[in-house]
C-alpha cells in the first residue's frame, strides 16, 4: 500500500492567489445556510488553513471546523484558529476525509481542491448529507486537469522503465475525480438540489519554471514523497519533468500561461416538511 504523501504547506501557498480564486467563486453559489447568524461549518481537506479562514469572513459568526489528516497542514492552519473577529470559532482537527463522519449537524460541508486526493469520496456524499441540517448544504471544488500536459507528462514519465518499478504508479494513482455530469446525477440522485460547472481558469504565472513549481505544491507530492530518502532520484526525476513542462508551457514575454480546470457542486438538502 502505498504511503500518503507528505505536504509541504509554504510550497504549496507559493501560488495561494490562484487556488485561492476558486474557492472564493464556490462561496458566491452558497447561500441561505439554515444556521442563521452561527451556523455550523467542516472544511474537509483544510490544507494550512487559508481558505478555512474565508469562511470565516463569509460568516462572521460562524463555528467552523477545518479537518485535515497532514500534520504539516494543521500545523501550518493553527496560527488561524481561536475566537474570530465576528463572535465565531475557528478550529481545526485531524482526520481523514475517505473515513470522516460527522459526530454533530452542520449547516455547510465544503471542501476545496480535497476531494480529488479521496478514493471513493462520491460514495461518502450520503452519509455527509445525512448529517446536514435540513436546507443544509454539501459544496465543493476539485481540479478537473488530469489529462492537462502537466499531468499527463508527469503520469508518463513515472510510466517510463527508470521510474515504473520505482515508482509504482505513484503519479496517477491520486485521480479520483468523476465527470461534472456523475456528481450532478450522483447529489440530485440523493435528493438535492444540485448547481454543476465547471471553469477554466487561464493563469499567467511568474518565476522560473512556475508549472514545476505549481505541482511541487501539489501533482507532485506523491513522487517526491516515494523518492524522498534518495536526493539524487529527486534531482534526475525533478530535472527530466522539468525539461518536458518547458516545452509543454514555454514562458512568454509576459510570463507563463498555465490553463487549470476546476469543476464545482454545490447540493442543497431539502427543508424539513411543514407540519
Amino acid at each position: 500500500m502505498h504511503a500518503a504523501p507528505t505536504w509541504d504547506p509554504q510550497q504549496y501557498l507559493r501560488h495561494s492567489t490562484h487556488r485561492t480564486r476558486p474557492f472564493l467563486d464556490l462561496l458566491t453559489r452558497i447561500t441561505d445556510l439554515p444556521g442563521g447568524d452561527s451556523p455550523r461549518i467542516a472544511d474537509i481537506g483544510c490544507g494550512p488553513g487559508n481558505v478555512t479562514a474565508l469562511l470565516a469572513d463569509r460568516w462572521p459568526g460562524a463555528r467552523i471546523t477545518g479537518f485535515d489528516s497532514s500534520r504539516e497542514m494543521l500545523a501550518a492552519a493553527a496560527e488561524y484558529a481561536g475566537p474570530t473577529a465576528g463572535g465565531g470559532e475557528l478550529d481545526f482537527r485531524r482526520a481523514d476525509a475517505a473515513h470522516w463522519t460527522p459526530d454533530e449537524p452542520y449547516d455547510l460541508i465544503v471542501s476545496n481542491a480535497a476531494l480529488q486526493w479521496v478514493p471513493g469520496h462520491a460514495e461518502r456524499f450520503p452519509d455527509w448529507l445525512d448529517h446536514l441540517t435540513p436546507g443544509g448544504t454539501l459544496a465543493f471544488q476539485v481540479p478537473g486537469n488530469f489529462t492537462a500536459p502537466s499531468h499527463a507528462l508527469l503520469a508518463e514519465l513515472c510510466d517510463t522503465p527508470r521510474w515504473r518499478a520505482r515508482l509504482d504508479g505513484h503519479g496517477r494513482r491520486y485521480v479520483h475525480i468523476l465527470s461534472p455530469a456523475d456528481y450532478l446525477e450522483r447529489l440530485t440522485g440523493l435528493g438535492c438540489a444540485a448547481d454543476v460547472w465547471e471553469s477554466t481558469y487561464v493563469q499567467l504565472l511568474q518565476g522560473e519554471d512556475p508549472v514545476l513549481e505549481w505541482t511541487k505544491g501539489t501533482a507532485l507530492r506523491p513522487v517526491l514523497t516515494a523518492l524522498d530518502e534518495d536526493r539524487a532520484a529527486v534531482q534526475e526525476f525533478v530535472g527530466q519533468y522539468r525539461d518536458l513542462l518547458r516545452k509543454a508551457y514555454p514562458s512568454g514575454p509576459h510570463g507563463t500561461v498555465f490553463p487549470f480546470r476546476r469543476i464545482f457542486a454545490v447540493a442543497r438538502t431539502a427543508q424539513e416538511a411543514a407540519a
